[in-house]
């Protein structure tokens, strides 16, 4: 779910799977998605085909419908500033939703840059929601359709349909989840490669106050891209939990067994490529509070990529219009976002399309991963460019 801020991803996660993702005080008391909000449902379809449903429309009249697909949603920060939080949301996606709203002109800049990511990464299973059309009149909201129609037809969702909505309302919900099944089909999984999961988030599940016999160990979540995970495995996280020493910071991994596993909000035995996972550890839980090992990368010891500092990217700056861009310079600073993993690095050489540099933390990538590229530009940090790992 990616868009503008305040363009409704929220709202309409919500409307599709009942559940409202931003849950932090400050994402309450701010009115704005902050970190990650993960939302799984399950689509009905009418036993004759022809029509479809949320959950909670179903529930009404069982006998009438019949399971379509459990989807698991993302609902990523349309702030620009919170750019890396999308960034790695977009990194475990099979398909997205880009959420504009009919009351606003198109594109505003939240659009541009989340329609860049989707292009970066080639995400292109696409389909756009138009929002708030309760907030425009009939000739308004044929004409920010249009508006998106142009601004689409350069770019990798061009031929992407349109589906207008009001996500408070939960108008034409149903024709939304129609679209979504006819566009963003599952993609095949094979489940003989090794395991390797994107952890986009960590928790301390305790309560304040909690008994000591009674502390549970932290949590990690994310989405399995390959792979299967069992409760009992033993695996690896890279590149692992920063610890300071006198000298410097060290990295070290780490070795967990996993104790218990949630899919789907229920618990499993088993847990196979598609949707969002949680994985229950041994690991001190005052380790896996706040996100601290969001980034990591988890699977069997020895099948990992390997973790590295020193990252050489063939890379390309975006241009488009009202963005000065400028060539890189050496020496500066510059944020890089690889699966769900962001780490600042600083420009040591620069050679024809060839970029090095040096990163405070190291990421476990793959060779050929896209990397996104975030710079300083002005007083705020932009999407900037992407590179492929060498």
């Amino acid at each position: 779910m990616v868009g503008h801020v305040d363009h409704g991803k929220t709202s309409l996660t919500k409307a599709l799977t009942g559940k409202w993702t931003d849950t932090h005080s400050e994402e309450l008391k701010r009115g704005i998605t902050i970190k990650i909000g993960y939302a799984d449902t399950t689509f009905y379809k009418s036993k004759d085909g022809t029509h479809y449903a949320t959950e909670a429309e179903a529930e009404k009249d069982k006998a009438a419908w019949q399971v379509s697909r459990h989807v698991s949603f993302l609902d990523a920060p349309g702030h620009e500033t919170l750019m890396t939080t999308t960034i790695a949301a977009s990194s475990i996606l099979d398909g997205a939703l880009l959420v504009i709203a009919a009351n606003e002109p198109c594109p505003q800049p939240q659009t541009e840059e989340h329609l860049m990511v989707l292009d970066i990464l080639g995400i292109k299973k696409v389909v756009v929601v138009q929002n708030k059309i309760d907030l425009a009149t009939k000739e308004k909201a044929i004409e920010n359709y249009q508006q998106i129609k142009k601004f689409l037809e350069d770019s990798s969702c061009s031929d992407a349909p349109i589906v207008p909505i009001s996500a408070n309302y939960n108008a034409n919900i149903d024709k939304l989840i129609e679209t979504i099944e006819g566009t963003i089909p599952t993609p095949k999984r094979d489940a003989s490669l090794p395991a390797r999961m994107y952890v986009a988030r960590s928790f301390d599940v305790n309560k304040p106050g909690a008994e000591l016999s009674k502390l549970k160990g932290g949590v990690l979540g994310g989405s399995l891209i390959q792979g299967t995970l069992k409760v009992g495995d033993e695996v690896e996280m890279l590149p692992g939990l920063a610890k300071k020493t006198k000298e410097k910071e060290v990295i070290e991994p780490i070795v967990l067994t996993i104790c218990a596993l949630m899919a789907g909000g229920e618990s499993v035995q088993e847990a196979a490529p598609g949707g969002l996972i949680g994985i229950a550890t041994g690991l001190d839980p005052a380790v896996a509070k706040s996100d601290h090992l969001a980034g990591n990368l988890v699977g069997k010891k020895g099948t990992l990529p390997p973790v590295i500092y020193d990252v050489e990217l063939e890379y390309t700056l975006l241009k488009r219009e009202g963005f000065d861009n400028p060539a890189l310079k050496m020496g500066e600073p510059i944020v890089v976002s690889a699966g769900t993993a962001t780490s600042v690095g600083a420009v040591m050489k620069l050679k024809g399309g060839s970029l090095f540099l040096k990163l405070k933390r190291p990421i476990c990538a793959e060779k050929k991963s896209k990397i996104a590229i975030t710079r300083r530009l002005g007083q705020r940090w932009r999407l900037s460019g992407f590179g492929i790992l060498k």
